[in-house]
């Protein structure tokens, strides 16, 4: 994530002006309702968020996300009018540090049952690991000048107060995430409540299931350690007794330094690590180079930013278990 592609002044001045009729006509504190289709109209940020409010929303919700399948989330911008018609949502639910235009758009809308998902687990720091700082790796070879840029970029790149948000990684804390949905859901909307509490219910399971296929998948291995360019499976790699090895940190565009790509090469010589994984929707470049240059394999862990036809699955929960699959390989699962 890039705190500075922010939207700009004069698109915030736009969507303030956009906005203003709506925000006049219906109060904040008005409860939300159904739609003129009978259903709540709920504002989803990125994948993540669609699919709990499609999961748990079922039949009463009407989902629209702000990022189109194929986009990185992290570079969304939105256009003014985007950023006004956010005041019509009656649910927006969204990720607070994933996406900064999204964050000033919603501080803007003024919707009572807006939800932040932040809110309903607990954030950790991850992405320390660029510089070895996590696993002991040494600093030898840094210079101030790199320590400071790698320090400056984790900050910029990671939740506020330096925390990782990629919770929806865990199957453990989405399904805490997804419950927190649940009754906010339930609150907007009350006539559908039981509907809700049971999608919920519904959808914990298959989390639950998913968390003890892992862990069963994940526990016996010859490497505990993996190497991807996007530093995103912080909260997987401690839930399953793993070591997360991040090229460039929390953004996946970030380009990693000279002294992090001789620390990888260590790090892959002594962990045993047998693949480089790169993402769908961000450059492989880095992935390849560095593992021919380590006589390694490559292949796809996928952040689940969002799906598109290039996904090894349909949802949320096939792609998690291509990814166990994938992980299962190049751990070399037993």
């Amino acid at each position: 994530m890039n705190v500075r592609r922010l939207i700009p002044a004069t698109a915030v001045a736009g969507a303030a002006a956009l906005g203003l009729t709506a925000l006049s006509a219906c109060s904040s504190s008005d409860a939300a309702g159904p739609g003129s289709d009978g259903k709540l109209d709920v504002v989803a940020s990125f994948y993540p968020m669609q699919f709990l409010a499609e999961e748990i929303g079922g039949s009463h919700v009407s989902v629209t996300t702000l990022t189109k399948p194929g986009v990185e989330p992290h570079d969304l911008e939105l256009s003014p009018r985007q950023t006004g018609s956010l005041s019509d949502a009656d649910y927006i639910l969204f990720l607070k540090g994933v996406q900064p235009a999204v964050d000033d758009a919603v501080d803007q809308a003024g919707v009572e049952h807006t939800v932040d998902a932040a809110e309903l687990t607990t954030l950790e720091s991850h992405g320390a690991e660029v510089g070895g700082h996590d696993h002991g790796h040494g600093e030898e070879g840094h210079s101030e000048e790199e320590h400071a840029e790698e320090e400056h970029a984790e900050e910029e790149h990671s939740h506020e107060g330096g925390t990782d948000p990629h919770i929806w990684l865990d199957p453990v804390k989405y399904a805490e995430v997804a419950e927190g949905v649940g009754k906010s859901l339930e609150k907007a909307d009350p006539d559908h409540a039981a509907d809700y509490r049971a999608n919920t219910e519904a959808l914990v399971g298959k989390l639950n299931t998913l968390d003890s296929a892992y862990e069963a998948g994940l526990k016996d291995t010859a490497t505990k350690t993996f190497i991807t360019t996007h530093s995103a499976f912080g909260y997987l790699a401690e839930r399953y007794g793993l070591t997360q090895e991040g090229i460039a940190g929390l953004d996946p565009e970030a380009e990693p330094s000279p002294a992090r790509i001789s620390e990888i090469h260590g790090v892959a010589e002594e962990s045993g690590a047998t693949t480089v994984f790169f993402e769908t929707l961000a450059s492989d470049r880095t992935a390849k180079t560095l593992a021919k240059d380590l006589g390694l394999e490559t292949d796809v862990l996928d952040p689940l930013e969002g799906i598109t036809d290039t996904s090894e699955g349909a949802d949320y929960l096939e792609v998690m278990e291509s990814n166990l699959a994938a992980l299962q390989k190049a751990l070399g699962a037993k």
